[in-house]
């Protein structure tokens, strides 16, 4: 896809590229894990288990044992969501670089939105409390109506609703699940380093480029 086209609209995953909320999520499971008899994890191995929304995650941290039913693991999310209401902004901050960087974007005319597998309601929450200085065209955490990336459902209905075409829209994300649904959708794609997984786990994921730090997303405009 040519680099010709002028970007009207980055599209930013939350967990990994805009904040940085690991411990946080993680403190919650281990909280939702330990209230309901499974082992805990250190902080840092959720780095690997988050990004594929909540319900995986709890498969992830839980490790589906053989005979885990269904009413352990809803109690599982329930204990977590209940935890997680409370505490997603004990820990969470932004990036180094990201106000300035939606500042930048404002001044381009440049639209900018949030996209995550994390459930609507959280991504809302913390999106508002974290950026109350800038206005996202929108802002879509994880929908009942659409599948969780990388399926780009989600992402091409978002696209739509602000009049955008794909290819003026530049995907922005931290694991391999982002570049995915980038390819999925036919979208350019930035994979950021900052973030939960290693650049490597971009490129191989097919990421059209790789930002050290906020500011290196201008150059991909």
């Amino acid at each position: 896809m040519s680099l010709d086209v002028k970007t009207e609209l980055c599209i930013f995953d939350l967990d990994g590229t805009l904040i940085d909320s690991l411990y946080d999520l993680a403190d919650s499971m281990n909280y939702a894990l330990e209230k309901n008899g499974f082992p805990v994890h250190d902080r840092e191995k959720y780095r690997f288990m988050v990004g594929s929304g909540i319900s995986v995650l709890a498969d992830r941290a839980m490790a589906v044992p053989p005979g885990t039913s269904q009413e352990k693991k809803d109690a599982v999310l329930a204990d977590f969501g209940s935890y997680y209401r409370s505490h997603c902004l004990e820990l969470t901050k932004a990036y180094d670089g990201i106000p300035e960087l939606l500042k930048e974007l404002d001044k381009k005319g440049i639209l900018s939105c949030v996209l995550s597998n994390k459930p609507d309601e959280f991504t809302k929450k913390i999106v508002r409390s974290l950026f109350p200085e800038h206005e996202f065209a929108d802002v879509w955490g994880k929908r009942d109506e659409y599948p969780r990336k990388p399926d780009p459902t989600a992402v091409n209905a978002l696209i739509r609703s602000l009049g955008c075409r794909n290819e003026e829209c530049l995907y922005i994300g931290d694991s391999d699940i982002d570049m995915l649904t980038a390819k999925n959708a036919g979208l350019r794609s930035v994979g950021v380093s900052w973030g939960f997984r290693p650049a490597s786990e971009l490129e191989a994921a097919g990421a059209g480029f790789i930002a050290g730090i906020p500011a290196d997303i201008l150059s991909q405009l």
